[in-house]
């Protein structure tokens, strides 16, 4: 098992800034990619970015290149997501997720993940 606890989020302007953190305990050993997802009421749960754990190979939504940055402590098993010019539509509840194994063709989907932090919530005023 691997628990996935995530800190940070919160309130802010338009065009402001927030930092999110999640930290991996456990078996993390077995973790093979990390991701972060976030989710509107009444929507879906979207990818945000990704991160497969041993080569650093990154993948950001089209959404959110350019304004949000993720980097990574293997060694401390935490990746961290620096959130940048922030708007209106950014506003969701922000989850960590974990993968222990490859998965080829559904890494974007949500039900391809192992396990999951308990989300925390940010959100965009305008």
């Amino acid at each position: 098992q691997v628990q996935l606890v995530e800190s940070g989020g919160g309130s802010v302007q338009a065009g402001g800034s927030l930092t999110l953190s999640c930290t991996a305990s456990g078996r993390t050993f077995s973790t093979y990619a990390m991701a972060w997802f976030r989710q509107d009421p009444g929507k879906e749960r979207e990818i945000v970015v990704r991160r497969r754990w041993t080569t650093g190979t990154t993948y950001y939504s089209d959404s959110v290149k350019g304004r949000f940055t993720l980097s990574s402590d293997n060694a401390k098993n935490t990746m961290t997501l620096r959130m940048d010019s922030l708007k209106p539509e950014d506003t969701a509840v922000y989850y960590c997720a974990a993968q222990n194994g490859p998965r080829p063709g559904r890494n974007a989907d949500s039900r391809s993940y192992d396990y999951w932090g308990q989300g925390t919530q940010v959100t965009v005023s305008s």
